[in-house]
């Protein structure tokens, strides 16, 4: 596909990044140049077919390029979070036996230093910001490219030689879960498994070439990986940088046609866009109203139609007094958000296509390449994840409502576990996913909860805890985090983090004094806000699964304390463990 692309269309703009205070944009032809210096550069250190190099590397420009020349030199890529712990990095390295490790700067150089006597397999770290040292056993970047030129410029045939010896059945990328539960497990993909979601991506003409992405998510994570593999196939430009704190403002100067992101970022950005409305009664009135139009009119698409004329007047006086600022400040011509890695609240996807912005919601593993599923800006359907991709299979197991996957995406297994990889792929060739649905008619699938997270309380009803979170989230402007836990238990209750911002904004209109989070989170007038909205919710449940009590964390979760996943989801298992004494307070009393 690469080679295809470099040879298609050499002139055309592929990349744009930061550069200083402005973007840079390299053209296809150049992206080619850079590959190729650093798969001679590889090819120069002695690496070997399906030989692992490691990425430890937040999202950049230069970690698709590095990608793509490990793989053109035959090799295989191990991708490892930037937000790793040193024992996390020096199990992955140990596991996949990399030979060769990019890391971006010299904190990650850091974390490998203190771990290098159990780096045995580690010939070389290539710092991609940086100056190497260490006695020669870390080099930058820049050293490998110029001897990959050098290379390259005594024989300029081997570089497309060696890349059109990598075979389709060949490991393209290790990428390990990032272990919501237990240690990661790391999961082969073959280049064939990227080819046949390229192609199916392209099948579906979701995406075309004169597309705009804005690149962010962790391309660690298959959901960000596939998105590169999409580029590749259809050749649509990519704004890429990773730095999520930066994602409003690049949005506004980027301008993209189309983003994907995981439902947390939805979260933040509705609960923004709430309490700004709610600073001033006239404000929040006319809020309302628009809302009510851009309801009514999302109600009519979702079902093919357009609405009558004076219903579509009223909706875009309704744009220009309130939506619009929401649609500027993501760039002006987005046709629509793709939403995966987590649940999204169908409340949340009605409230921003209410707004005039579409998000379609995906679904797929990192066992079967990230997209298995995905619904159509012609064809969606809220409270789903779509359609399937051309070529995948899909069945629901009669005994558990399990979804079982089957196509050309599928993983060849898991990295040094055979054991666990026969639980997973049936001889057949079917993925048991863990996660249970429904295919409903017209062939949408509805994903129901996730086997190992269902609560089952003591009373044997069965509770999926992920469908409670999220409408709380959705509903509940000043909620930030949610972790419903019963299982075993008596009775469902919650482990609640508020939104910092929102909430002190509400403090400060209401007369409550709070300095920071945990003043909030200690106030009794803070606990009864969220509980009226937790009323709200457990009026539409039915008695065993509502949420009878619910303790605020003294903190909002992190990355960086063990709780939340680099593509933000919650580690239950983590979360629950942390906060036990929370959680047995609740149900003895003491809470």
């Amino acid at each position: 596909m690469l080679l295809h692309r470099l040879a298609a269309t050499p002139e055309r703009p592929a990349f744009q990044y930061p550069d200083g205070a402005g973007w840079r944009t390299l053209t296809w032809h150049e992206v080619g140049e850079q590959v190729r210096a650093v798969a001679s550069g590889l090819r120069r250190l002695g690496l070997r077919p399906e030989q692992r190099c490691a990425l430890l590397s937040g999202t950049r420009l230069e970690w698709i390029v590095v990608d793509l020349g490990v793989l053109c030199a035959g090799g295989a890529t191990t991708t490892i979070y930037p937000s790793s712990t040193e024992e996390d990095c020096a199990y992955i390295l140990g596991d996949s036996a990399s030979a060769f490790v990019f890391a971006e700067n010299d904190e990650q150089v850091a974390k490998l230093r203190s771990r290098r006597r159990e780096l045995g397999a580690v010939q070389k770290v290539i710092v991609i910001e940086g100056r190497g040292g260490d006695d020669g056993w870390a080099i930058s970047l820049a050293e490998l490219m110029a001897g990959g030129r050098e290379a390259d410029g005594r024989d300029p045939r081997a570089f497309e030689a060696c890349a059109r010896e990598v075979g389709p059945d060949a490991l393209a990328t290790l990428i390990y879960t990032s272990g919501t539960t237990g240690l990661p497990k790391g999961v082969e993909l073959t280049h064939d498994n990227w080819v046949s979601t390229g192609e199916a991506i392209e099948a579906l003409g979701l995406l075309r070439p004169d597309d705009v992405q804005y690149l962010w998510l962790p391309l660690s994570h298959s959901f960000g990986k596939v998105l590169e593999v999409a580029q590749l196939r259809i050749g649509f430009l990519t704004a890429v940088d990773g730095r999520l704190e930066k994602m409003v403002d690049n949005l506004a100067v980027v301008r993209p046609s189309f983003v994907a992101a995981v439902p947390r970022v939805f979260e933040k950005v509705h609960n923004k866009v709430v309490a700004g409305a709610q600073e001033s009664p006239l404000r929040h009135l006319v809020f309302q109203w628009a809302l009510g139009v851009g309801g009514r009119v999302s109600a009519l698409r979702q079902q093919g139609k357009e609405p009558p004329l004076l219903l579509a007047a009223r909706n875009w006086l309704a744009t220009r007094l309130v939506f619009s600022k929401l649609q500027r400040r993501f760039g002006g011509r987005l046709r629509f958000f793709i939403s995966g890695s987590a649940p999204l609240d169908r409340g949340l996807a009605e409230f921003f296509h209410a707004a005039g912005i579409l998000i379609l919601e995906g679904y797929g593993l990192t066992e079967t390449s990230a997209a298995t599923f995905v619904n159509r800006p012609d064809r969606y359907r809220f409270g789903t994840v779509g359609l399937p991709l051309p070529g995948a299979q899909v069945e629901i197991a009669p005994e558990d409502g399990e979804i079982l996957l089957r196509g050309r995406g599928v993983m060849r297994g898991y990295h040094n576990l055979p054991e666990a990889t026969r639980e997973t792929l049936r001889p057949d060739g079917w993925l048991r996913t863990g996660d249970q649905g429904e295919l409903l008619p017209g062939g949408f699938l509805r994903i129901t909860g996730r086997k190992k997270d269902l609560i089952k309380t003591s009373g044997g009803k069965y509770v999926a805890p992920q469908a409670l979170e999220g409408k709380l989230k959705a509903s509940c402007p000043y909620v930030s985090q949610v972790v419903v836990h019963g299982n075993n238990r008596n009775f469902c209750t919650a482990l609640v983090t508020i939104e910092k911002d929102t909430t002190l904004a509400w403090a400060a209109e209401n007369g409550v004094e709070a300095a920071g989070y945990q003043e909030l989170a200690a106030h009794p007038r803070v606990r009864a806000l969220i509980q009226g909205f937790v009323d709200r919710l457990n009026a539409t449940l039915p008695s065993y699964a509502t949420i009878k009590k619910f303790a605020i964390l003294p903190s909002d979760l992190s990355q960086e304390a063990g709780e939340l996943t680099p593509s933000l989801k919650v580690k239950r298992q983590a979360v629950e463990q942390k906060y036990k004494s929370f959680l047995d307070g609740l149900y003895d009393g003491s809470a």
